[in-house]
């Protein structure tokens, strides 16, 4: 049995694979936890012993089955349960040719005298690790009685009889020293197969299961090589991997889609195809005669790959001498391959996943980053941005920043933040910054009546989204402007409020605007505005939660912490405050979207200061603001 690749209960694929391999053996196994406790057994096992598997399963094993004192040596320990321990703590097979342990009789409900022939193999993980403890069980009872019947005195006219059980003791010994080396082998099998099934569930691309396969895969099977071939069905074509040992010619010979091969043709049809002989291959395909020369292997075996009704690929394995194949160990090639198949359809799966999933960040990413555009740079004032999206985040999200003037000269500076992570969320952010810059040029609004707008929008239009969105707007009169003065309007749709600095670093307290419910929950709702007055050279900072917000963490101290950074960074230019802040808080790798959207007043008495950068934009001036005085752009 097999854990799913979180550590949890089997798949019910990999249960089906595991019972399927049991079922072909008509030996006894009990399989076993490092711990001792049954965790699975064959019916070979149930019916040896008289013990349903829902009775076993569970339990430990010799409370399933209690030793009798005859059992123990005379030390007092059980030497079975020392065989074990044997096995699981060294990591090799131990064996114990004969063993007397009794066991209770079902029937009669007494101890019944049992003499076993017993093999433990441990089942060892990718670390060496012993993983499960598998034993073979052999009831030798009977075998036993019949030896020790022959080494009793013999009485006068029985040698014949003596003769003829000897000779009979004699082949059944042959036969029992062939069962158990065929049982052997067949554990030993069992233990490798078991090993690669864990493997396979730790397979995280095709690539790896493709070596697993050619690998241990058929090393498990007991084959001298073989080959994985793999469809694609979106282009229609197989992919054929074989192994070393078969050389280079016959790799390309395998893969070759004009020649009528194994792996190809079971890949294609999903039928299978058993060759036990040179002349059944020769009769199957001419083209044969080329592979028989190359690899020289003259067995050959080749098994579909079937998940969910459908052919992914195929199994082959191959021998060097002519073999027949008992119908035991085809029953175990097709298991096997039932359990790759099942473990390559959930990595075709996973890679489809993958695949679309890096498609849909892409699109998102560029939606959103076309909406990210640099910002224009107007006079008097320097203008930075940022944005990184979440490390590891399958798609960006709706995190996004805006700034632009509106018709009077005031600056809007906007921060938002759109519910969820993916292309939805982009198309949403993208949406909703086209709706709120029409909204804010119609006129000249105030922040809180852009909200209020939008929210209506939102609604009307049936976007069915959410949101926080904060707008500070930067406005100051023509006689405000001759006494270096900026005053700050903002309101808020559930964002966080902005770092306000003055020039020599010292905080400046934004008021809490009431109303502060986000988009998209009641257009109702009525949202206040906070005012505040700034000088010359304050630095405003708008910011996304990604850049404050940490699991386990408090959003307050998350908030303070920022405050007091920006605060000690005040001196610095605009550019390096901004980099150092992201540096310090996120290292380059957030949990979350981060939007950063910063803004420094410069003295209007002289020129622009050569650290902003030149500016890009030149606003008219002398326009009228929506309460009739005439504005400076800020």
């Amino acid at each position: 049995m097999t854990e799913d690749r979180a550590g949890g209960a089997p798949s019910s694929e990999d249960r089906v694979a595991f019972e399927a391999i049991f079922a072909t053996q008509p030996t006894a196994y009990l399989v076993m936890s490092p711990e001792l406790v049954i965790v699975e057994a064959n019916r070979a096992y149930s019916e040896l012993l008289g013990r349903s598997r829902e009775e076993l399963i569970g339990q430990y094993v010799f409370d399933a089955f209690p030793p009798s004192p005859d059992a123990l040596d005379e030390a007092g320990e059980n030497p079975l349960q020392l065989s074990f321990e044997r096995a699981r703590d060294t990591g090799l097979p131990d064996q114990m040719p004969l063993f007397h342990y009794d066991v209770l009789d079902q029937e009669t409900g007494q101890l019944a005298h049992r003499a076993w022939s017993l093999i433990t193999e441990p089942v060892l993980d990718a670390a060496g690790r012993t993983q499960l403890v598998l034993q073979r069980v052999e009831d030798v009872t009977d075998y036993v009685a019949e030896r020790q019947r022959l080494a009793e005195p013999v009485q006068e006219g029985a040698w014949a009889r003596l003769d003829g059980l000897e000779a009979d003791l004699f082949a059944r010994t042959l036969e029992l020293r062939t069962a158990v080396a065929a049982q052997e082998e067949a554990s030993r099998r069992l233990a490798g197969m078991a090993q690669v099934a864990l493997q396979l569930t730790a397979a995280e691309t095709i690539q790896d299961l493709t070596e697993i396969l050619t690998g241990a895969g058929l090393t498990a099977l007991g084959a001298h090589g073989g080959a994985i071939a793999i469809r694609d069905a979106d282009r229609g074509t197989v992919q054929v991997t074989a192994t070393q040992s078969l050389g280079e010619s016959a790799q390309r010979r395998l893969s070759d889609a004009s020649s009528r091969l194994p792996a190809l043709s079971v890949a294609q049809t999903g039928a299978p195809v058993l060759l036990e002989t040179t002349a059944a291959g020769l009769a199957w395909s001419p083209a044969m005669v080329d592979l028989y020369e190359e690899t020289g292997r003259r067995a050959w075996i080749a098994v579909p790959l079937q998940a969910g009704g459908r052919v992914l690929g195929s199994l082959t394995a191959c021998w060097e001498e002519e073999r027949t194949f008992p119908p035991t160990e085809v029953e175990l090639v097709h298991a096997f391959a039932a359990q790759c198949a099942q473990a390559l359809a959930r990595l075709q799966t996973l890679t489809a996943e993958r695949r679309a999933a890096e498609i849909s960040r892409l699109v998102s990413q560029t939606l959103q980053r076309s909406m990210l555009t640099e910002p224009f740079q107007p006079d008097q004032c320097q203008i930075a941005v940022r944005y990184l999206p979440a490390t590891g985040a399958g798609q960006v999200g709706g995190d996004w920043y805006d700034s632009f003037l509106q018709a009077d000269g005031a600056l809007n500076l906007v921060i938002g933040d759109v519910v969820g992570h993916d292309i939805d969320a982009a198309a949403a952010m993208g949406q909703l910054r086209s709706l709120l810059r029409g909204i804010a040029i119609s006129g000249n609004p105030a922040p809180v009546q852009i909200l209020a707008t939008l929210d209506t929008a939102l609604t009307r239009l049936g976007l069915n989204t959410y949101a926080t969105v904060g707008i500070a707007r930067l406005e100051q009169t023509l006689d405000e402007a001759a006494h270096g003065i900026t005053r700050l309007r903002w309101a808020s749709a559930g964002h966080l409020p902005p770092i306000v600095v003055d020039h020599d670093g010292q905080l400046i307290d934004v008021p809490e605007a009431t109303g502060r419910l986000m988009l998209g929950i009641d257009d109702s709702t009525d949202r206040g505005e906070s005012v505040l007055q700034l000088q010359r050279g304050a630095t405003v900072v708008l910011y996304t939660d990604g850049l404050v917000e940490r699991p386990g963490s408090d959003l307050d101290a998350g908030v303070e912490k920022l405050s007091a950074l920006v605060a000690d960074l005040a001196g610095l230019p605009l550019e390096e405050l901004c980099a150092r802040v992201l540096d310090q808080l996120v290292n380059g790798r957030p949990d979350d979207d981060v939007a950063l959207v910063a803004v420094r007043l410069h003295r209007q008495d002289r020129p622009r200061p050569a650290e902003a950068g030149p500016t890009r934009y030149r606003a008219r001036t002398g326009t009228r603001s929506a309460n009739g005085d005439r504005t400076s752009e800020p």
